[in-house]
């Protein structure tokens, strides 16, 4: 893997950096490229995207497809930022790192924690939504009962080796992209009129009642803040390529084909949906807008193929997460921003980081049922917008790190951000402008709120805790 010089002052990050490299070397190389390539195509396609959506549809109507459009370029962006970076230097902290690197440690240390509750706290929501959908197919059993089987489960893959992760992924990545072609399919076909039975809508639903923007901007506002968080996760792709036979094709494969993975799976399912039914069918929010199409459709069995769906969509997230948090965590420790004990690799896997991830996960499903209303929420609400604050990090690392690599090691730009420094600077600004767009509704603005005082404590304790190791040096 590459290397950075630890030469460097303590104000530039490089020297941590530089620790982080070699703390990465133990890690095995154990996914292969079409374990990377299939979790870069899954990877999109998550829970947020099947069951959140209904919201932001009923919010935005057909405008819906703008809002995923618009949230759809930002990620992009940051993608293309973050795959330049990784290219350059693959590292399991993947953007943690490159802030360390670029921006100093408080900075990675502050993107890496906050990225590791987020994973966390994750974890637990998808171990809770997964627990549903099996008590409501075996009523006589207890929620807690298949939350201790998925936590065991994926825990005990992770612990094994790297190669176990990536075959879960390879698979439930390929099902999900077979449940959202075929989903794709036979929209197209019944928009055309070639679906039997159906005849072709036209654009009679897009052009209804109310018209595009049927709740105006306001309603295109919610649509944007619903999607934007619906393509959280992207990031896990840079932390794994790390681990890969080839970190660098595979991070620059992942990025390039992200605009079509986003345009298919997200814009265009939108599209399909809003074309195919009325925006403010109480179906679409009731039992999620790919059931309500389903339905529509006459397929029989719609809901409990779509639960099916579901289920692998969480269960993929659960088992990214806790492996994206344990690297997140065991990179952090390498670099000397967390408790030793969790840095020991054996097998090649940090399974002390490992256990600790699952461990905070398993908790904080104990406290969603013991506090729910106060406890978890607060959890819920502190990493409400943190995906946010870690794109952040990104684009100003990126903004810093193009002008060290093109000074200092240009051969390592194989990925370019288009139009640097301004696209870089307009997704900053989107950043900045979702953030401010979340202080109009309650929810997002307590979120926000939580958010911010995590940041604001995380990074006080990084910059503290970087002025004290810097003056024992």
């Amino acid at each position: 893997m590459n290397r950075t010089p630890t030469s460097a002052t303590p104000e530039t990050g490089q020297g941590t950096a530089g620790k982080a490299a070699k703390g990465d070397t133990p890690l095995s190389h154990g996914l292969k490229q079409r374990h990377l390539s299939m979790i870069a195509l899954g990877g999109v396609i998550g829970a947020g995207l099947f069951i959140g959506s209904g919201s932001g549809i009923a919010a935005a109507g057909p405008g819906i497809v703008i809002a995923y459009a618009l949230s759809g370029l930002l990620v992009l962006l940051v993608m293309r930022m973050l795959g330049e970076m990784s290219a350059a230097n693959p590292a399991s902290g993947s953007f943690s790192v490159h802030a360390e690197r670029a921006i100093g440690p408080w900075a990675g240390f502050t993107a890496g924690w906050m990225f590791w509750t987020l994973l966390c706290v994750g974890i637990a929501a998808e171990a809770i939504g997964a627990a549903g959908i099996m008590t409501s197919w075996f009523p006589g059993t207890e929620s807690w009962m298949w939350v201790a089987l998925f936590m065991a489960m994926f825990c005990g893959t992770n612990l094994a080796a790297v190669g176990n992760f990536g075959e879960f992924e390879f698979w439930f990545a390929a099902l999900k992209i077979a449940a959202i072609v075929a989903f794709l399919g036979l929209g197209t076909l019944a928009i055309l009129g070639l679906l039997p039975g159906t005849d072709a809508p036209g654009a009679a639903n897009i052009t209804g009642d109310g018209g595009f923007l049927p709740n105006g901007v306001n309603g295109l506002v919610i649509g944007l803040l619903a999607s934007v968080f619906a393509y959280g996760g992207l990031e896990t792709v840079t932390i794994a390529a790390a681990e890969s036979e080839n970190p660098v094709k595979g991070v620059a494969s992942a990025v390039r084909t992200a605009m079509w993975r986003i345009a298919l799976f997200y814009v265009g399912s939108m599209l399909v949906i809003v074309t195919l039914i009325p925006w403010d069918d109480e179906a679409v929010v009731a039992h999620g807008p790919y059931v309500a199409v389903l339905d529509h459709l006459g397929i029989p069995g719609a809901g409990q193929i779509m639960n099916v769906v579901v289920l692998i969509a969480l269960l993929s997230a659960m088992n990214a997460n806790i492996y994206g948090a344990s690297r997140m965590a065991y990179s952090l420790v390498a670099r000397g921003e967390g408790p030793k004990a969790l840095g020991k690799v054996s097998g090649g896997v940090p399974r002390r980081a490992v256990l600790a991830s699952s461990a905070f996960g398993f908790f904080a499903v104990l406290l969603s049922w013991v506090w729910p209303d106060t406890v978890f929420k607060w959890l819920l609400n502190m990493v409400g917008a943190a995906v946010l604050v870690v794109w952040g990090f990104i684009a100003v690392a990126q903004l810093r790190m193009r002008k060290r690599l093109e000074r200092e090691e240009p051969e390592k730009l194989t990925v370019r951000m288009w139009a640097y420094p301004y696209l870089t600077w307009f997704a900053l600004a989107g950043v900045a402008v979702v953030l401010l767009l979340m202080l109009r509704e309650g929810d997002t603005r307590t979120q926000l709120y939580f958010t911010a005082g995590l940041t604001v404590f995380l990074s006080v304790t990084g910059y503290v805790r970087s002025r004290v190791a810097a003056a024992r040096n």
